[in-house]
């Protein structure tokens, strides 16, 4: 009880959709911009490191899959609900331009670092273990800066009645990942149009998720004060099963039920949210991010006409070499695109659009056959950060073989809410789709199995070596014990000759004579 009073308290102290947006005034006012602590001025004015300005959105048109105009908050975002926000100078970023830009570190954000993501298997037992505390530590702390939203601008009055709530760190994530795919809501019960998802079956899927990952591990950094913490990635190509599905890592089966996860992990206490699609569909609702259940995943338990097995080598390889990023109408439809064939609805053995199976990245989603497999509440297992961190570095391979032009990026025609210019969704602050459709390195981290052989060799070597330093202590005392137990036997040994020596010819032999009749007994 005292922890919940603590939480409750320090989020009272901040305010955040971010927090301090989230009041009455601010939504009625449309302006977003926060004082940055460490100066009072909105942004950190005083210090340089931001302003409050005007929001300019992209006119350029959207494709034909979504037929709407103005009927949906997320439309030219943010400006239904603020028209004005923070615009950070320099290397500073945040709803206040109180933070760092990604690769960026220090007080004044002038501290360049690279950090790497590394394949799991290559972490060692104590990394492991803090990876499994830091998820749980964010599923069990409420955010200190941001809540997320219930209701519609237009259920809150236009401003005057917030809909917001509270989550912890980690569902704050999950919501976020649900709202930038839930379908628009067109007014009443059913009345919801489904063809539309601001972060999937379009050109921004890799770069949403790829800032997306970036919020993620900067929100962990935060709650831990770990500024080497980074998503680990799971490289499940030609993986016959979940290898990561163990108790040590994201979970075993229940022995009682294998749609749930094992007692003995960490994650078969949380419990979900926004993973109710179709229930809010039929309501016309926003999901209210209450508790909906356990965690659930079956592994391989799937609908095998739907995703025949994970994806392999071949696949992999047959997809990087598409030299396109997307192509034709920029949707699920799309041939011969690197985009839509990663995304897993292009077939990787012929490139070709509407698969009638799924693939690549989806082809995990369903395999999970659970939380995962609902695109909204797929975010509820922390698979997915595995995942998609593996997703991301493919995205990266693509990048760095073909370097394409910004151009290659569509700044028209594509579906709504991924051109170019468009602000992602739900960002705030606010990025655009083109920021991130450059490589990792001048976002500041780097994947493990895009380094040198050499280097790839000795990061598959840590584990071991991490494990060698922790039982060295150990190896040296008992090679110390050792060395004075082998002078005690050689003094011993010597002293015995010694005295051997001295000993007469008839004890000697009296001696021995009747050691042997021992033996003989």
């Amino acid at each position: 009880m005292l922890t919940c009073l603590l939480l409750f308290c320090v989020s009272r102290t901040y305010q955040q959709f971010p927090r301090s947006c989230a009041s009455r005034d601010a939504l009625l006012s449309k302006q977003c911009c926060p004082p940055w602590d460490g100066d009072g001025s909105a942004c950190g004015a005083s210090s340089g490191r931001g302003f409050c300005e005007f929001v300019e959105v992209t006119d350029q048109p959207d494709g034909l899959q979504y037929p709407f105009s103005g009927l949906d908050d997320r439309e030219k975002w943010p400006l239904v609900f603020y028209n004005r926000t923070c615009q950070c100078a320099g290397n500073f970023m945040g709803f206040n331009c109180g933070e760092c830009k990604f690769g960026y570190f220090g007080i004044n954000c002038n501290e360049r670092r690279e950090s790497l993501r590394r394949n799991i298997f290559h972490m060692s037992r104590s990394e492991r273990s803090r990876l499994v505390s830091y998820l749980n530590l964010a599923k069990q702390t409420m955010s200190r800066d941001y809540v997320v939203a219930t209701g519609t601008y237009m259920e809150m009055g236009n401003g005057s009645n917030p809909m917001f709530t509270n989550v912890s760190v980690y569902d704050l994530f999950v919501w976020i990942h649900y709202y930038v795919s839930r379908s628009a809501l067109l007014g009443g019960p059913g009345n919801v149009w489904t063809d539309v998802d601001f972060a999937h079956w379009a050109p921004a899927f890799l770069p949403w998720h790829r800032v997306y990952l970036l919020h993620w591990e900067h929100e962990i950094r935060k709650l831990t004060g770990d500024t080497s913490f980074t998503i680990p990635y799971w490289d499940w190509r030609d993986a016959q099963g979940c290898d990561v599905c163990t108790d040590d890592l994201m979970g075993d089966q229940s022995p009682q039920d294998p749609n749930l996860l094992s007692p003995g992990s960490v994650f078969s206490s949380w419990r979900i949210l926004c993973s109710q699609a179709a229930d809010y569909n039929s309501r016309g609702v926003l999901c209210d991010a209450r508790d909906e259940g356990q965690l659930r995943r079956n592994p391989g338990n799937h609908n095998r006409n739907l995703v025949e097995r994970l994806p392999t080598s071949a696949e992999v390889e047959f997809t990087l070499s598409l030299a396109d990023y997307d192509t034709g109408a920029m949707d699920r439809s799309a041939n011969m695109s690197f985009r839509n064939t990663l995304e897993g609805f292009g077939d990787p053995r012929t490139g070709l659009g509407n698969s009638a199976r799924m693939n690549m990245h989806a082809a995990l989603h369903v395999f999970m056959n659970g939380s995962m497999s609902s695109v909204q509440g797929s975010a509820n297992d922390p698979i997915f950060l595995l995942h998609h961190a593996y997703v991301d570095s493919l995205y990266e391979q693509w990048l760095r073989r073909h370097t394409p032009l910004p151009s290659q990026y569509p700044a028209s025609n594509a579906p709504v809410g991924h051109n170019s210019e468009y602000h992602m969704v739900p960002f705030i602050p606010l990025h655009r789709n083109r920021e991130y459709f450059i490589s990792s390195k001048d976002l500041g981290y780097e994947y493990t199995n895009l380094l040198s052989v050499s280097q790839r060799l000795s990061e598959s070597m840590h584990p071991y070596v991490e494990e060698l330093q922790n039982v060295w202590p150990w190896l040296l005392m008992t090679s110390f014990c050792g060395g004075i137990l082998t002078v005690a036997i050689v003094a011993a040994v010597l002293t015995a000759k010694r005295r051997y020596r001295g000993l007469s010819w008839p004890l000697a032999r009296s001696e021995n004579s009747h050691r042997n009749y021992q033996t003989t007994m």
